[in-house]
């Protein structure tokens, strides 16, 4: 192992002793060598860390802590990481082999980028293929993409690849976030950093089980993170996209609170929305969320007369 390792891998888990042994070889299997593999064991009693030693040894460090959470657990990996770059890997997820070499290639060909992220197959339990997260339909062009962020900040943490810089100069994971901190962390970087991609499916995420990826929603997390982001944007991106952009999270809460089911909610939010940016997309997807309001209110009318 060379003193200085060029690439860390950091996969947090917890109660994964299956899924993350998967994950560990995905990362042993790469064309392009990774010299650190750490692997934060965030309190698991399902015999995970003994699991990760028989089969491989000295080759993975093992770092055991109490359950803290995904977030801490990154964020415990990443402090301990040594390499140049700091690629992330959630136990129940995959890489396939040449991610490590293609990004490596595209940050030593762009010295001043601090990010680069790959586009990424979704897959079920069974590792049946359900569809991809293509990057390039989100960020069409590489560079300074806080706009596009702010529109869409979906981020799958086993996409990313970034120097270690970037992790001193943003910091970790929101800890205090209990979803949407991937989500944060794409948007502190966006704004301190370039981005790129590398426009080819490089890993694989498993969808539709109880991993980390399939915790339910908290639509007010999400919220606080653009209300945030879009806060700490002013002077730096568009005033009338900053506005479409927290427009578009009330009506995500909106839907969220139709879903759950509390349309008065998500009729507050509808109007929210409707004050905050009278953008075409905002003004359709307010009209879609003012019919899913009239249904449920209608329905729960006529539900009360038939009793």
């Amino acid at each position: 192992m060379s003193l200085v390792p060029e690439v860390s891998a950091i996969i947090p888990t917890w109660n994964r002793r299956e899924l993350v042994l998967h994950a560990v070889r995905s990362v042993l299997a790469q064309t392009h060598r990774v010299d650190e593999i750490i692997v934060v064991d965030d309190g698991s009693t399902d015999g995970t860390a003994d699991a990760l030693h028989a089969e491989f040894g000295d080759r993975v460090a093992i770092v055991r802590q109490g359950n803290a959470g995904v977030s801490a657990a990154r964020n415990r990996g990443m402090a301990l990481a040594r390499g140049r770059y700091l690629a992330l890997l959630d136990s129940d997820d995959e890489w396939l082999p040449e991610k490590t070499a293609r990004q490596v290639a595209f940050l030593e060909a762009h010295p001043n980028f601090g990010m680069v992220l790959c586009d990424v197959e979704r897959i079920d339990a069974e590792r049946r293929t359900i569809d991809f997260l293509g990057r390039r339909a989100i960020l069409p062009e590489d560079g300074w993409v806080l706009d596009r962020v702010l529109l869409n900040p979906a981020l799958a943490p086993v996409s990313a690849m970034f120097r270690r810089e970037v992790f001193a100069d943003v910091g970790g994971f929101d800890e205090s976030l209990r979803t949407a901190e991937d989500l944060d962390f794409h948007l502190r970087v966006a704004r301190r950093w370039p981005i790129g991609v590398v426009d080819a499916p490089l890993a694989r995420a498993i969808r539709g089980h109880d991993g980390l990826s399939a915790l339910a929603s908290t639509y007010d997390d999400y919220t606080r993170v653009i209300e945030r982001a879009v806060a700490e944007a002013v002077g730096i991106v568009d005033d009338q996209v900053r506005m479409r952009a927290l427009a578009m999270a009330y009506l995500r809460n909106a839907r969220g609170r139709l879903f759950a089911n509390r349309w008065r909610e998500a009729w507050h939010w509808r109007g929210k929305a409707l004050r905050t940016s009278n953008a075409p997309e905002v003004r359709a997807d307010a009209r879609e969320v003012t019919r899913l309001v009239v249904r449920r209110a209608v329905s729960r009318l006529l539900g009360r007369g038939r009793r």
